[in-house]
């Protein structure tokens, strides 16, 4: 499947998760495992060679990384949602398009120095990418760039992410 079609299984939802919210919605693209190959094959052609480590912020983020990393053999970190970690090395509140929320990074897996690429399905407001950039950041690693499928360009995530490399597939 070319990328643009497995794309094009992104669909919209209007008033989720709050009125006045368009939600885009990556379900049926990772439920095609043709689409799902396309989007994997896309992020992995795109990875810097120089990546030690992805970074993968819950949850689809997670779906993503895991492919990518095992496509280029690279290892995953998960940034988690508070209380799912035995052991946290930080923790990063921050605002979201439609509230707040908070990411914790796991202690001992992220080292000094590591170039660690951050991957997630969706870039809108940013706050999320940028609490997780700084999570990795606070535990000594070097942040090689952001990789998303989709990006919303109205919404300010770009600028809240100023002086960073990202990559998405597709911008809308």
């Amino acid at each position: 499947m070319r990328l643009s079609d497995a794309l094009g299984l992104i669909t919209e939802v209007p008033d989720f998760p709050e009125p006045g919210v368009l939600f885009r919605d990556l379900s049926p693209l990772f439920a095609s495992a043709d689409g799902f190959a396309a989007v994997v094959d896309a992020l992995a052609a795109g990875l810097d060679p120089e990546v030690d480590l992805l970074a993968a912020v819950e949850a689809r983020g997670f779906l993503l990384a895991a492919a990518v990393g095992y496509a280029k053999g690279l290892g995953v970190v998960l940034v988690r949602k508070p209380g799912k970690l035995p052991a946290v090395a930080g923790r990063v509140d921050y605002r979201l398009e439609y509230g707040t929320a908070t990411l914790e990074l796991p202690a001992g897996v992220v080292g000094a120095g590591s170039r660690v690429l951050v991957l997630d399905d969706v870039l809108a407001t940013g706050g999320t990418l940028r609490a997780a950039c700084e999570l990795l950041e606070n535990a000594g690693a070097a942040v090689a760039g952001i990789s998303v499928v989709l990006e919303l360009a109205a919404l300010p995530g770009r600028a809240a992410l100023a002086g960073r490399e990202i990559h998405s597939l597709l911008s809308v």
